[in-house]
């Protein structure tokens, strides 16, 4: 095979992905190789942040993952929308900037992960943004990812905060700060020109005219190439066939929560009897390798609308147009911006800790479509929620199909496994219905829908969630440190068991965080990065009065 050459060899150019080759080529000392295996994220539905939309289902943006049979979801196959372009995931979620909660952190921590709690993190969450905030203990000005506030007059923001108070929740202006659960203004990672900011943008397109930086794109890696127990490089495809890359330092794996494990299992890494099932030679036999897999299940509920009052209103085909021209020449208006009214961070118990639900409130049904007088009718006006299912105990795991490297992995999210989640998913669309049938949002709602309404009893909610709940994009933890013996990588990221090998995204976590998980994987890779360059910076002080 053909050979070339570099210091760091980061496979994946996704939300971590980009960070990490970002930070390890800036000071210009080290050669820097990012392989990305999908393509350019210069895409209008991509730039522009209301058409994540249509990004998250468009083919060639999205690899179209979906799951094994669910046993617990009545046998159902879930889709799960990956990125299939630089930045990854985060080139076409929906750009919600959270951070979880501080105890989310502090229970890493508890479990083993040493420099990961909430003071050891924070610091670098400030170092990663430029947040509309300014700076201060929580905030970061000057980083590389843009924060701004979800505000629109079409999306009933302050009718769902009188709500709040009125059905006896606590409200927050900051769900990153000193108080960090209650009904608040979602907040976007979107910058200044109403563009959206993902890791390629944040990170690498600053970073293309770097002579030590190579980025790829289109580029399948097929597995980590070892001498020994040493990772050496990585084998690509080519139109001209394999060709290796040598890394003379490390390869960093960057491909997420499904394809990291995939690419270890691939590599040799990976409990050994499921290898050599497939014909895999042992490397190093890592049992935890694909298994802990988490996400965030999510359930919705829709209300009629009692008046013409929600975002519908604004996908007429004619300010649809308008609407995206204001946004082309102005960066502002409607496809500027999420369409969150607000981000509800909850407990729905009192004995919790912290928050266990999530409520994505927006103003408009699911299945919301373009509409004209005359050529094509308008939809029922529905309020929509999400509600998000923050700390499931159920796990899943990643397997592989074959050795051959263009097959996907088998995915089994086994979502609802446990009884406890079923519990608490009961709870939280209960409490979801509290909150809506308060006042003031109740004067503007009707009837619940299908296929929610009439679900009451235990079994009859029970049956609700397991025909219809998804997922909330935020797969994690199959690559987890801190899991004692089946952990994969250590506290530093590396893989256990071998040499020159790290992993570096979201599989490395020990736990999902309590919400939405953009921004805490560009923090692990910040953190990572600077692991690898031997710093650190060091941990706050006020981690204990944010808790």
């Amino acid at each position: 095979m053909d050979e070339a050459q570099f210091d760091y060899i980061v496979v994946g150019g996704g939300s971590a992905g980009c960070v990490m080759a970002a930070r390890l080529s800036e000071d210009g000392k080290d050669n820097v190789l990012l392989l990305e295996a999908g393509g350019s994220d210069d895409h209008p539905f991509i730039r522009m942040p209301l058409g994540f939309l249509r990004a998250m289902v468009l083919p060639s943006l999205n690899w179209t993952y979906w799951t094994e049979p669910e046993p617990h979801l009545d046998g159902r196959r879930m889709p799960l929308p990956r990125g299939k372009v630089m930045g990854g995931s985060g080139s076409i979620n929906g750009m919600f900037a959270m951070r979880g909660h501080p105890a989310d952190y502090d229970q890493w921590a508890q479990m083993g992960a040493r420099g990961w709690s909430y003071a050891d993190c924070l610091p670098y969450f400030r170092k990663m943004e430029d947040s509309w905030r300014g700076d201060s203990e929580y905030h970061g000005t000057g980083g590389p990812v843009k924060i701004r506030p979800i505000d629109s007059p079409h999306l009933l923001h302050e009718e769902m905060m009188e709500t709040a108070a009125n059905a006896g929740f606590a409200t927050t202006d900051d769900l990153g700060g000193a108080n960090p659960e209650g009904f608040a203004r979602g907040e976007q990672t979107v910058d200044e020109r109403g563009r959206r900011v993902s890791s390629a943008s944040a990170y690498i397109r600053p970073a293309l005219g770097r002579r030590n930086l190579d980025v790829r794109q289109g580029v399948l890696v097929r597995r980590v190439v070892f001498e020994g127990k040493r990772a050496v490089g990585v084998e690509v495809d080519t139109p001209a066939g394999p060709q290796l890359f040598r890394a003379r330092r490390e390869v960093v794996l960057s491909g997420g929560a499904y394809n990291s494990p995939h690419l270890l299992m691939l590599s040799g890494v990976g409990p050994a009897s499921h290898l050599k099932d497939h014909g895999i030679a042992v490397v190093h036999d890592s049992p935890g390798v694909g298994r802990n897999l988490q996400e965030h299940p999510t359930a919705s509920l829709e209300f009629e609308a009692k008046e013409k009052v929600t975002f519908l209103r604004q996908l007429r085909w004619d300010r649809i147009l308008f609407n995206a021209a204001r946004w082309a020449v102005t960066g502002t208006g409607t496809m500027a911006s999420q369409l969150n009214s607000c981000n509800v961070v909850v407990r729905t118990a009192d004995h919790l800790d912290r928050p266990d639900m999530q409520i994505m409130v927006n103003p408009i049904r699911f299945d919301a479509a373009p509409w004209f007088p005359g050529i094509r009718a308008e939809q029922d006006h529905v309020f929509w929620a999400g509600i998000v299912q923050l700390h499931p105990e159920s796990r899943g795991w990643v397997e592989l199909k074959s050795a051959d490297p263009n097959e996907v992995a088998a995915v089994t999210l086994n979502i609802m496994s446990e009884e406890a989640d079923l519990v608490q998913m009961r709870r939280a669309i209960r409490t979801a219905r509290l909150i809506y049938r308060t006042e003031p949002m109740a004067s503007l709602i009707g009837a619940e829908r299908a296929p929610s309404a009439g679900a009451e009893t235990d079994d009859e909610l029970d049956a609700l969630i397991r025909a219809n709940c998804y997922v909330g994009m935020h797969p994690t933890s199959t690559c987890a440190m801190a899991m004692g013996a089946r952990s994969v990588v250590d506290e530093q990221c590396r893989v256990i068991g071998v040499e020159g090998l790290r992993v570096v995204d979201a599989s490395v976590m020990p736990t999902v965080p309590g919400g939405n998980t953009a921004l805490p994987v560009t923090m692990v890779a910040e953190k990572a990065a600077d692991m690898m360059r031997g710093r650190q910076l060091p941990a706050a002080e006020l981690a204990e009065a944010a808790a």
